[in-house]
């Protein structure tokens, strides 16, 4: 299964590279775009949650590893001021 990391830049500043085992993310963000950090939020939940479930169907159990960023996503979200989370690069 194809896998990726995709490089955003929170409204504080502080870039993080972030993983999911699946290309879904693609329908989902794209590069060069900025999202309200809510609406990013939601999206990144949507195609990780997708993601760890297109794992289940192929090896019988979910994606650890997408869920542990969707809640490292989901806790560094409560952090940040108000603003837009920028997507910078995807790596695959």
């Amino acid at each position: 299964m194809p896998e990726m990391r995709f490089h955003i830049r929170w409204p504080d500043g502080r870039r993080e590279a972030c993983y999911s085992p699946s290309l879904v993310v693609q329908d989902f963000l794209s590069p060069g775009d900025s999202y309200a950090l809510d609406d990013f939020v939601d999206r990144t939940r949507t195609a990780l949650t997708i993601a760890s479930e297109r794992v289940r169907e192929k090896y019988g159990f979910a994606c650890s590893s997408a869920m542990a960023q969707l809640a490292r996503i989901e806790a560094a979200a409560q952090q940040q001021p108000a603003g837009r989370v920028t997507v910078e690069t995807f790596e695959f």
